[in-house]
């Protein structure tokens, strides 16, 4: 297959290009992948490059296997000795076969989230912290951004208290790592780049071997991955980058769009390319969405064009009575549009800011007998049922894994609880062995194991025979296929039966066996594969490597999921102020700027239709409040709009909206709380007087003693936010919550 085919005149620019560093910018829709599948058939086809020198970085699982597929499909033959995967992938290798150098061994494990937060906690606790004061996932997420940005605990900058104190659990965190031979998701890339700092021959062996770098989605790159790939194109400086600064929206876990600038100034040479026509969208849609992004500074303009040559219906804007009414107008068109036979289930996406929004258009699906698909509901992977079986291998593959340990040893039950679990910890420790070695010597041994006299008689007998079954399970994992061992122990330890004696209805036990029928399932697929390559892809795997390839339902997910993703016809939902942008981006320009991309992102998503909705009232936090409209809406020009009509509003609400003082209003808001989100002119009178005030101190039976931050009265009823010393902000309602009043005064916690 000619790798030109079919290619316009921008997208064979990319793909031709010479060697050298090159900065390419894919508007959405404009065929990045396309593009970089090409660059890769070209380099191997046309510039004679053996697959075994390149190196080809995506995101997900999910593009690297499709990456592979175009590109074979391509050039008719295998890439076998490509490195093609995720930066975690790709680094897991590395640090795999370099070992060697680091404090761990190359049979280490990968501690996933929850495990991380686990061990924080028990520090916290063993620290005597408070763990209100200390969250844990505060705590997490402050040793993950200093790793991404390549600082080890002795290196963090300490001005206060808490500093200190966050640096001390960094340590010990760490310490916990490496004596259980684990590493942590930013442990991958941050190992791999003191590898090659350190170790400045293993840096040119690597960049030697690679002599061409490739990277999808750079705009979603962070500090460490920046610096890696620099190392890795540093001896044939041939650096290929595919992104879009105008699709940064993964902030909050460290991407920085800034990267697309720091490429242009660390390459002043590089050769810039914009990929503008756009394949998916109608030009209507397209015009929206650069109105919207045109607003944000320190970007580079795109005029995005529409391939289909084809105009578009008119974006529709809704406005419902309230948030219960929004979703009954999203279903009730979706139900219309289907019987009309206009569109199949599949055509349809519902995307909203937070999660939390998605309950009451699940409610209204409920209610039309409509199934949908959400996406980011718990993960497959993080169901408990698959961390115990999962743990189980871990703990096979390595024994010296204590977080996978304490997580089974009383999984199903066998009579060990806190305090016996204790007793073998201590014994462990002691003994200068970890859990997993000790219960293998049990295994081994028995009773004349030198640590059976320091286990308590009562449990030592099922320690012993549990130590057996691990015993077993460790020898035979060299002979059997991932799948037998799985089968093998589940059939060891009776989990099946444990599963449906635990589950508290038939229907939960059913839907719990089909998670480990489903697991079964997947460990066939590496019948060719072992032990270790699996529990890496386990770790590794993201929430769009788990959606099903194919689904006849309407799609409900947030606005950073559907990255990536295209559908004929998209609602955007939530289009209030405080919730798109919300309400913490507000005061901070980077956020705001971050939000617009979002909603910039969603436009992008929709190929024939576009909805728009928003709800005059929303309920927070047991009050319904009056809400202004997004400020993002008043960037569309009126032209593009049609406002909702009768035959789309609902039962609720019969009324137009005057697009002109839609803007208006989105215009002159002044980013409002919550607290502030009714219109003066609409606002209703107090119906009650209010019984606090600002700065008064309260106490509460279960939250202690706090100050009134803010109170106002709406619809007949008073809301109160609190700021409580030992639980944080509270907010509530005066005729629900018992409160005691303490004093006047402008008193602060």
């Amino acid at each position: 297959m000619d790798v030109l085919h079919n290619l316009n005149q921008q997208q064979q620019q990319a793909v031709t290009a010479p060697e050298g560093q090159i900065l390419v910018l894919a508007g959405p829709g404009s065929g990045k992948t396309r593009v970089l599948t090409r660059r890769i058939a070209y380099l191997v086809q046309y510039m004679g490059v053996s697959p075994f020198h390149i190196m080809a970085v995506t995101f997900t699982n999910k593009a690297a296997r499709e990456m592979k597929s175009r590109v074979e499909t391509m050039i008719g033959e295998s890439i076998h000795g490509m490195w093609l995967g995720t930066f975690h992938a790709n680094c897991a290798r590395i640090l795999r076969r370099e070992a060697a150098h680091l404090p761990i061994s190359n049979n280490y494990i990968i501690f996933d989230a929850d495990d991380q937060v686990g061990i924080i906690k028990n520090i916290i606790k063993e620290e005597k912290l408070n763990d209100k004061q200390y969250r844990p996932y505060d705590v997490q997420a402050a040793i993950s951004n200093a790793k991404n940005n390549l600082i080890t605990a002795e290196e963090m900058i300490v001005e206060t208290q808490r500093d200190r104190i966050v640096q001390r659990i960094y340590r010990k965190y760490q310490a916990t790592l490496e004596s259980n031979n684990a590493v942590d998701f930013d442990d991958l890339l941050f190992w791999a780049v003191r590898l090659f700092e350190e170790y400045p021959a293993v840096r040119e062996a690597y960049s030697r071997q690679f002599r061409h770098v490739l990277v999808d989605e750079f705009q979603d790159t962070n500090l460490v991955q920046y610096t890696l790939l620099k190392h890795l194109s540093s001896f044939h400086n041939n650096l290929f980058v595919v992104g879009d600064e105008d699709q940064s929206i993964y902030r909050w876990r460290g991407a920085d769009y800034r990267n697309v600038l720091r490429f242009t100034d660390d390459y002043p040479k590089a050769t810039k390319i914009l990929l503008e026509e756009n394949y998916r969208s109608t030009q209507l849609i397209l015009d929206a969405a650069t109105s919207v992004i045109d607003e944000n500074l320190h970007r580079t303009h795109k005029q995005l064009q529409a391939a289909r040559n084809l105009q578009g219906p008119k974006i529709i804007l809704h406005t419902a009575y309230d948030d219960r009414d929004e979703g009954i107008f999203v279903v009730d068109t979706i139900h219309r549009l289907l019987d009309r036979g206009k569109a199949a289930g599949s055509d349809f996406a519902v995307m909203y800011r937070t999660n939390a929004q998605s309950r009451l258009i699940e409610e209204a699906f409920l209610k039309a007998g409509i199934d949908y698909r959400l996406v980011g509901a718990q993960r497959f992977y993080g169901r408990r049922e698959i961390k115990d079986l999962i743990a189980y291998l871990r703990l096979v593959h390595n024994p010296d894994d204590a977080v996978s340990f304490n997580r089974i040893i009383n999984v199903p039950k066998r009579g060990i609880g806190e305090v016996s679990l204790q007793s073998i910890l201590l014994a462990a420790q002691k003994a200068q062995v970890s859990p997993g070695r000790l219960l293998l010597s049990l295994g081994l041994e028995k009773e004349k194991s030198a640590l059976a006299d320091s286990l308590p008689s009562r449990i030592l007998p099922k320690l012993i025979y549990f130590g057996e079954q691990f015993l077993y399970w460790s020898e035979a994992k060299e002979e059997l296929s991932v799948a037998e061992l799985l089968e093998t122990i589940i059939e060891s330890i009776e989990y099946e039966n444990y599963l449906e004696e635990d589950s508290v209805n038939r229907d939960t036990s059913i839907d719990r066996l089909a998670n480990v029928h489903e697991l079964r399932r997947l460990t066939y697929e590496y019948k060719d594969s072992g032990l270790d390559t699996f529990l890496e892809n386990m770790a590794l795997v993201s929430d769009q490597d788990t959606l099903p390839e194919n689904t006849e339902a309407p799609t409900l997910l947030t606005l950073h999921a559907a990255k990536g993703l295209e559908f004929p016809i998209v609602f955007i939902v939530g289009m209030d102020q405080d919730l798109l942008p919300h309400s913490r981006s507000i005061s901070e320009p980077e956020e705001l700027a971050e939000e617009r991309r979002l909603f910039y992102v969603g436009i992008t998503r929709a190929k024939d239709q576009l909805y728009l909705t928003r709800a005059e009232r929303r309920s927070f936090f047991g009050t319904t409040s009056t809400t202004l409209p997004s400020e993002f809406l008043a960037d569309i020009p009126s032209e593009l709009i049609e406002i909702a009509g009768k035959a789309g509003i609902t039962r609720h609400h019969q009324r137009n909206t005057d697009y002109a003082q839609f803007r208006d209003n989105a215009r002159t808001t002044q980013a409002p709380s919550w607290l502030d989100f009714a219109r003066p002119e609409t606002r209703r009178q107090p119906e009650v007087d209010p019984i606090y005030h600002i700065g008064m101190r309260v106490h509460h039976a279960m939250w202690g003693e706090g100050v009134v931050i803010n109170s106002f009265v709406d619809d007949g009823e008073e809301a109160v936010d609190i700021e409580f010393k030992e639980t944080g902000l509270k907010k509530v309602l005066a005729s629900i919550v018992k409160l005691e009043i303490l004093g006047e005064g402008e008193n602060h916690v």
